[in-house]
C-alpha cells in the first residue's frame, strides 16, 4: 500500500461496474506496466454494484498482491464520483485515472507518470495526433468534437493549451486538487480539475482511444444532461470570479 511518502508515489484508480470481461486483463495489463516504473503504486478499484462477478474476481487479485485495492460503493453511482472517493483513499501524490474498458491503454501509463514530473497534470490526449480517433463512427466522433469544442473557451481563460479536456486517462497531483470538491455525477472530471484546480501546467501523450471489448459503454443521455450541467456551472464561476478580481 502506498503511504504517501515517496516523492513519486502514485494511486491508479480503475472505476467499475459490471466489468467481469475485462477486469483480469486490465488489472494484469497495469500491473505489468507500473511494475516498469521502478516507484511506489497502488490500484484501486471502486465499484458501484456490480452484479456479474467483477467484485470476487478483484478480491481475488487483492489476495495475491497488496497493491491493489478493493472499494466497493453500495448504492451509488457516478464515474466521476467513484474517481474522486478512490482518490481519498490514497495518500499518493499522483492520483490516475483509467477505464476498465480495455479503451485506455494501459502501457501508457509509465510515460504518464513520467510526463507528470513535468508539468501540474498529464493528460492521454485522442486528439494530440491525427488518428487518435480512428475507427469511431461519424455521429460519435461528431458528438465529441463538439463537446471539446464546448469546453475549449474554459480551458483558454486559464491559459491552458489541452487538445482533449474530456479525457477520462490521465495523471494529476494531489496539491492540485486538495482541498476542492467536484462533482461526483457525469464522466468529465478533467474538465473540472482544469478550470477549478490549481492548475498552470500540463503535459498530452497522444494514444488511440480503443473499441470496448466486453461490457456495455455507460454513456447515455443523462451523461449528456450532467455534462451540459456542468458547462454551466463551470461558465458562472468563471464569470464569478472576473467580477471580484
Amino acid at each position: 500500500m502506498v503511504h504517501g511518502i515517496s516523492n513519486n508515489s502514485s494511486a491508479i484508480v480503475i472505476p467499475t461496474l459490471n466489468e467481469a470481461g475485462n477486469i483480469e486483463q486490465i488489472l494484469s495489463e497495469i500491473t505489468s506496466a507500473l511494475s516498469e516504473t521502478q516507484s511506489e503504486y497502488e490500484i484501486i478499484v471502486v465499484d458501484d454494484g456490480s452484479t456479474d462477478g467483477t467484485i470476487e474476481q478483484v478480491r481475488d487479485w487483492t489476495r495475491r498482491d497488496p497493491r491493489i485495492r478493493l472499494f466497493s460503493r453500495a448504492g451509488e453511482r457516478g464515474l466521476a464520483g467513484a474517481v474522486l472517493y478512490g482518490w481519498s483513499q490514497s495518500r499518493a501524490n499522483l492520483l490516475g485515472v483509467i477505464d476498465a474498458d480495455l479503451q485506455h491503454p494501459p502501457e501508457l501509463l509509465p510515460k504518464l507518470l513520467k510526463a507528470a514530473e513535468r508539468a501540474d497534470i498529464a493528460i492521454a490526449s485522442r486528439y494530440a495526433w491525427n488518428h487518435g480517433t480512428k475507427g469511431w463512427n461519424p455521429l460519435r466522433a461528431a458528438v465529441s468534437r463538439l463537446s471539446t469544442l464546448a469546453a475549449t473557451p474554459l480551458i483558454c481563460q486559464k491559459n491552458l493549451r489541452v487538445t482533449d479536456p474530456m479525457s477520462g486517462f490521465f495523471v494529476v497531483h494531489s496539491r492540485c486538487i486538495e482541498g476542492l470538491t467536484f462533482q461526483t455525477t457525469g464522466f468529465k472530471l478533467l474538465l473540472e480539475i482544469l478550470v477549478r484546480g490549481r492548475i498552470h501546467t500540463a503535459q498530452e501523450i497522444p494514444y488511440h482511444f480503443g473499441v470496448r471489448r466486453a461490457g456495455r459503454s455507460k454513456a447515455n443521455a443523462t451523461v449528456a444532461f450532467h455534462y451540459l450541467h456542468l458547462l454551466g456551472r463551470l461558465s458562472r464561476d468563471l464569470v464569478l470570479r472576473s467580477t471580484q478580481s
